[in-house]
C-alpha cells in the first residue's frame, strides 16, 4: 500500500513539474473579457473553496485520476449550500443529479473522475461523509460525481480509481493555486485533438455590481474547432473535428464547476449555470451527440446555507435579478479562460495501447495570437 501511494505521489509530482513549464493564457499576454481575475485566477479565489487531485499514472495503460471541489471545509451534510445543475448535452453519467435539481442544494463535495469509475468514486464520497462524527446517524447521502470518458489514453475498463483515491483527493484539497493540465480527473482527457485536462479561472465584479467573485473549474474532453480568444487555432493548425485525416472525433464531454460568493438561490444559480455553456461555443464546441456537457453551480455565501440549526421558516437574502447580468458575463469569461488553461497547461501523454496525444504547441499558438493581434 505504501509503495503504491509512493508511486502515485511521484507520478503526480512529475506531472506538476512538467506542467509548470507550460504557460497559462494570461502568461502569454492575452486577456479574455472585461473583468479582472482574482489573486490565483482560480475557482479557489471564492473564499472557502478547496481543490484536490489524485493523479494515477501506472504502467503503460493507466492514465486517469480524481479531482474534488469542496465548497467549504465544514460538514456539508450539516451545512448545505444552494446549488443548481444545467445539462448542455446529456450524454453522461452525473451521479446525484435528480436530488440537486429537486432540492436545490449540495450536501457533499463534488468529485470528478472517468466514466466507468463514477460509482466507485461515489462510494468513496459516501464513506467520507458517513465517517464524520456528526453524521453517525445519517442513513442517506446524495454524492455528486461527474465524469468524462478518458478511454482513449486510459485502460478505462480496468476501473482503477478506488474509494481510497477519493479519500486521498479530499485529504489533499487545498485553497490557493490550483494545479492544471494533465492532472487528476484530467490525466487522460483529450480536447480538440490535443491533450485536454483540468483548467480554472476566476473573475471579480466591480463594487458597483456587488463586488462578488465567481470561479470556474473545468474537465475538458471534447471536440470541435478550437478557438482561443477568437483566434481559429484549430482551423489554422489543421486539426479539427470532421477533417478526414484527424483521428479525433467531435464527441466527448466537459464538466464545468462554478462557484460564487454571491448570495444566490437555486433558481438564480440555474440561470448562471446556463450561461457557462456559452463558453463551450466560444471555444469551438458544437456540443455534439456523444458529448456530456454539464454545469454544477453553487454559492458559498454563509447567509444562504441550509444549516441543521435553522428555524422552521427562513429569511434568506439573495441578489437582485438585474445584478445577475454581471455574473452572467463573468461566468462566460471565466469558463472560456479555464478551458484555454486546461489545454495550454496540459502535457503530452502516452497511454493505453500505445496511443499518444500531444499537447497543443505553444509556439504555434503564440504565433497565431500575434498574427490576429491578440498579443500586443
Amino acid at each position: 500500500m505504501r509503495l503504491r501511494l509512493l508511486i502515485l505521489t511521484l507520478a503526480a509530482a512529475y506531472s506538476f513539474l512538467s506542467s509548470q513549464e507550460r504557460p497559462r493564457l494570461r502568461d502569454l499576454g492575452v486577456e479574455v473579457g472585461i473583468f479582472k481575475p482574482g489573486a490565483f485566477n482560480a475557482i479557489t479565489d471564492v473564499e472557502g473553496v478547496a481543490v484536490g487531485h489524485v493523479t494515477l499514472v501506472q504502467g503503460e495503460s493507466v492514465r486517469t485520476g480524481v479531482t474534488v471541489v469542496q465548497p467549504h471545509r465544514g460538514n456539508m451534510f450539516r451545512d448545505k449550500v444552494p446549488a443548481a445543475m444545467y445539462v448542455g448535452n446529456g450524454f453522461g453519467k452525473l451521479v446525484g443529479y435528480s436530488q440537486v435539481q429537486e432540492l436545490g442544494q449540495l450536501e457533499t463535495p463534488i468529485v470528478l473522475t472517468n466514466t466507468l469509475s463514477v460509482w466507485d468514486a461515489a462510494n468513496g464520497l459516501v464513506d467520507y461523509m458517513i465517517s464524520l462524527p456528526e453524521n453517525r446517524d445519517v442513513r442517506s447521502i446524495n454524492p455528486v460525481v461527474g465524469e468524462t470518458n478518458d478511454g482513449g489514453l486510459n485502460d478505462i475498463r480496468g476501473r482503477h480509481v478506488t474509494r481510497e483515491h477519493v479519500l486521498q483527493a479530499l485529504e489533499n484539497a487545498a485553497s490557493g493555486r490550483v494545479e492544471e493540465g494533465s492532472v487528476g480527473a484530467g490525466t487522460g482527457t483529450v480536447a480538440f485533438g490535443w491533450k485536454g485536462g483540468i483548467g480554472t479561472s476566476s473573475r471579480i465584479l466591480p463594487r458597483s455590481l456587488g463586488g462578488f467573485t465567481i470561479g470556474v473549474l473545468v474537465q475538458t474532453n471534447y471536440g470541435g474547432i478550437l478557438e482561443i480568444a477568437g483566434v481559429p487555432i484549430g482551423r489554422e493548425l489543421g486539426r479539427y473535428s470532421f477533417k478526414e485525416h484527424v483521428e479525433s472525433n467531435p464527441d466527448g464531454s466537459c464538466m464545468i464547476v462554478v462557484a460564487t460568493d454571491a448570495p444566490l438561490e437555486n433558481r438564480q444559480l440555474t440561470r448562471v449555470a446556463r450561461r457557462a455553456v456559452l463558453a463551450l461555443g466560444r471555444s469551438g464546441s458544437p456540443m455534439s451527440h456523444g458529448s456530456g456537457d454539464y454545469v454544477i453551480a453553487f454559492s458559498t455565501a454563509k447567509d444562504v446555507r441550509m444549516s441543521a440549526q435553522q428555524e422552521l421558516t427562513l429569511q434568506v437574502p439573495r441578489v437582485r435579478e438585474e445584478i445577475l447580468s454581471g455574473l452572467f458575463q463573468a461566468v462566460v469569461e471565466a469558463t472560456e479562460e479555464a478551458i484555454d488553461n486546461s489545454l495550454l497547461k496540459a502535457t503530452s501523454v502516452k497511454g493505453h495501447q500505445g496511443r499518444e496525444v500531444e499537447a497543443i504547441p505553444i509556439a504555434d499558438v503564440v504565433r497565431l495570437l500575434k498574427t490576429y493581434g491578440k498579443i500586443r
